[in-house]
């Protein structure tokens, strides 16, 4: 029979061999045989048990080490940034664990005046914005008093312009509308700019003619050219689509600048606005634009601040040539805002070029044929226009522009007057002034399109709240004329409205 190793051992060594044989001894030896086994097992599971306790133990003490050494590194840290914020700090340091206690009561402290600081910066931070709005309202209301009375003076400077005036007169006459087209300028730009700084520039994209923009850029400056004695000359890649997708008005607003900055700074000279087609990917083209004049240049050196706001190349340029100093710093962030750059290249004495390109989609529109339009640059053959207009001498001008292209003028005071006059009789288009008393230009034009979604509505407005103007689109405008009033950006527009409607009627 097996017994356990240690008891074979002490039964050969004591045993006598009879009692080896002996059934009893055996059933005693075999008892204790496994009471040895028994105690050899709990002694393996005690001293694994033990092993496992001492590990534990170990990796306890070794956590604590470290979470010790981690908190001693952190207070550490924590006075060096506690002397950091404040150097005195140190004075109240001991090395101690008392440290913490003073650590936790000075973050208090701390956060504490980072709460005062936050509710000053939101403070600040409403009291900008207010100081932002303040602006943009006395801007708007500024345009609108500013733009008023020079809705007036250039009106009735081209009214007298075209009755035959003296030869001395016209003289002045020209002095009068050249001062008076320089302050537009000057209020144009200050509100752009305000536009822009603000973020409040709104990008409308619509289908336009490419050639037409092209023609209306150069009838617009075709006589300051001719003041300057310069030669405007076009030149356009026949490659490029004649009808595009984009905002017309900035994309004018753009090329205006850059033309009338190189008449300005030229003389006896030429100016070339330049298109090509760079690019086409898919439905969409990438168009180089470029300007260019015989002008007086500008040197390397001051190419690189002209595109910044109030700079001028030279010291005596607004001295001599006028100008704020903001044409070109608008015309960069909003060709910015369309995904492009402008560039100068320049020589002193030998003029100026600068360029960009803009990618646009192509769109399907249908060619005007402007032969098959009745109505020619005399006249409007008896058109019938509802003028909504409160102030008495802005009517009276308008009236006469309207009147001298033979159309038939019928006046409202407010909005109310307009409703009630498109609700009797019949207009063939209705030009709505937006600020007026009893009813304003929105409201009434909302009322109006109740009832009759069909005639055009032509906002007349002073202001260039790009807010204002979405609210008219979402109702369906036409077109803005904006004060003051050009009389021929007047007539171009309802010129256009009228070959566009003669096109749908084919």
């Amino acid at each position: 029979m097996n017994y356990n190793k240690i008891l074979e051992k002490q039964i050969k060594k004591y045993l006598p061999a009879p009692l080896r044989e002996d059934q009893g001894m055996n059933t005693f030896l075999a008892a204790i045989s496994d009471y040895y086994a028994s105690f050899e097992r709990d002694k393996k599971i005690a001293d694994h048990a033990f092993a496992i306790s001492e590990k534990e133990y170990l990796e306890v003490v070794e956590d604590l080490r470290a979470q010790n050494e981690l908190r001693q590194k952190s207070i550490l840290q924590l006075k060096e940034a506690v002397m950091a914020l404040d150097t005195g700090a140190m004075d109240n340091f001991n090395n101690t664990n008392q440290d913490i206690f003073y650590i936790i009561d000075f973050l208090k402290v701390q956060i504490a005046k980072s709460k005062e600081i936050e509710n000053y910066l939101i403070q600040a931070k409403e009291s900008a914005e207010n100081a932002s709005k303040a602006k943009s309202d006395f801007l708007s209301v500024m345009s609108h008093e500013i733009r008023t009375p020079l809705n007036a003076i250039i009106g009735y400077i081209y009214l007298l312009k075209n009755e035959n005036p003296l030869p001395s007169q016209v003289e002045y006459l020209n002095i009068l509308q050249i001062s008076a087209r320089n302050l537009l300028s000057l209020i144009n730009d200050v509100l752009d700019f305000s536009k822009i700084e603000e973020g409040k520039i709104v990008f409308a994209e619509s289908d336009f003619d490419i050639r037409e923009l092209l023609n209306d850029v150069k009838l617009a400056n075709k006589i300051a050219a001719q003041e300057n004695n310069n030669m405007l000359k076009v030149m356009f890649d026949e490659d490029i689509p004649r009808f595009l997708k984009g905002d017309i008005t900035r994309i004018t607003q753009v090329l205006n600048n850059l033309v009338s900055n190189a008449i300005k700074f030229t003389k006896q000279g030429r100016v070339t606005i330049e298109l090509q087609l760079k690019s086409v990917v898919g439905n969409s083209v990438e168009i180089s634009f470029s300007v260019a004049d015989t002008g007086i240049g500008i040197s390397a050196e001051n190419q690189k601040n002209i595109f910044n706001k109030f700079t001028q190349a030279h010291k005596y340029i607004t001295r001599e040539y006028g100008g704020s100093g903001l044409g070109l710093a608008i015309i960069k962030n909003l060709l910015q805002l369309m995904n492009s750059e402008i560039f100068v290249e320049s020589t002193p004495g030998k003029g100026s070029r600068f360029y960009f390109s803009i990618w646009f989609d192509k769109a399907e529109f249908k060619p005007i044929d402007e032969s098959k339009v009745a109505e020619q640059k005399e006249g409007f053959g008896g058109l019938k226009v509802l003028l909504v207009e409160d102030l008495e001498f802005n009517a009276v001008l308008a009236e006469k522009m309207l009147s001298r292209w033979n159309a038939h003028v019928t006046l409202a005071a407010n909005g109310k007057i307009a409703v009630d006059k498109v609700r009797a009789e019949h207009f063939d288009l209705i030009l709505m002034d937006v600020q007026m008393p009893v009813m304003d230009g929105l409201t009434a034009s909302k009322e109006i399109r109740k009832f009759n979604t069909e005639i055009p509505i032509f906002p007349l407005t002073a202001s260039t709240s790009t807010g204002l103007q979405k609210e008219f689109v979402d109702i369906g405008v036409s077109d803005f004329i904006f004060k003051p009033i050009n009389p021929d950006n007047l007539h171009r527009t309802i010129f256009k409205h009228l070959a566009k409607a003669k096109r749908g009627e084919e």
